[in-house]
């Protein structure tokens, strides 16, 4: 039995508001009828979109980790830590609840979104069918945490405003904290330009466009 999808039944949702439209298929210059965008049957150059992105943020993954995070300075010295450095430090000076929530938030949510990105975006360029639905839930997880990753640079934004006593300390956001804001942002960017709809155009008999 084939599985019948939005497009199949007629149905357009627009990619600015979500409002659900009722349509012919010979439609191609339809306009929502609530904010006017301009509406498609599947977003426009997703998977090129959403490569060019996901590499972006692989790209600045590296320098987000073996960088500085945080530079601290006070009349005893100066001291920069690495995002992992700060999780060890947590870690052995018994903080471990916080060193694991910096751990998880800062550096394996980061790193399991690139690859869970990749992962649908080869599937899809591959139209396979290979667990449609679980590949729908595991996009709908990567949309949804994305944004907690960046507790590190809001710990660190927090610690630079409170901690300021000129001569006596003073606490600065390291380099590695713009590279790891441009790869959060980079990564929820990728996965909102993925249109999740093109895991299930392996289904449609009548579907022969490429999704790239």
């Amino acid at each position: 039995m084939t599985a019948m999808t939005a497009a199949d039944a007629g149905l357009l949702a627009c990619h600015t508001c979500h409002l659900l439209h009722k349509s012919s298929r010979v439609g191609r210059d339809l306009t929502c009828a609530r904010c006017g965008a301009t509406l498609h049957t599947r977003k426009q150059d997703s998977v090129t979109r959403a490569w060019a992105l996901l590499i972006a943020a692989g790209i600045l993954y590296v320098p987000a980790n073996i960088l500085p995070v945080m530079e601290t300075g006070s009349l005893f010295g100066a001291q920069s830590d690495t995002i992992m450095s700060g999780v060890v430090y947590l870690w052995v000076s018994g903080s471990w609840p916080l060193a694991v929530i910096v751990f998880v938030a800062s550096i394996l949510v980061p790193g399991s979104k690139l690859i869970a990105l990749s992962v649908l975006l080869i599937s899809v360029q591959q139209r396979t069918t290979w667990r449609m639905l679980d590949r729908t839930r595991l996009y709908r997880m990567v949309e949804s945490v994305g944004r907690w990753s960046m507790v590190d640079i809001y710990v660190a934004a927090i610690l630079t405003a409170l901690v300021q006593f000129e001569s006596l300390a003073t606490i600065r956001a390291g380099p590695a904290a713009i590279a790891f804001g441009a790869v959060v942002v980079l990564t929820m960017f990728a996965a909102e330009a993925f249109d999740p709809r093109l895991i299930w155009d392996p289904v449609r008999k009548d579907h022969a466009s490429d999704p790239g």
